[in-house]
This record gives C-alpha cells, structure tokens and sequence, in this order.
C-alpha cells in the first residue's frame, strides 16, 4: 500500500508540475513584445514638406 500511495502521490506532483509549466509559457508566449511601431520604409509623396 505505501508504494501505491508514493506512486499516486508522484503522479499528482508530476501532473501539476505540467500544468503549471505549459500555464507559465502560455502566459510567456501571450506577452507583447516591447518594440516601437515606426515604419521600416517610408515614402514621400509630392506635396510633404522636408
């Protein structure tokens, strides 16, 4: 009976370590970058001033 209980205790330890592993890069992959929105490319069209 004790190693059935070790077993069953390992597997709710080891399940809950899973769940909350693929909680935390969810939560990682879910954050937004910190880049500025400034265009790569820019054209300048007849009537803009320099």
């Amino acid at each position: 009976m004790p190693r059935l209980l070790a077993a069953l205790l390992t597997v709710a330890a080891a399940a809950a370590l899973a769940v909350g592993a693929a909680l935390g890069i969810v939560a990682l992959l879910d954050a937004t970058p910190e880049q500025p929105n400034t265009p790569l490319i820019t054209y300048e069209t007849a009537g803009q001033e320099r």
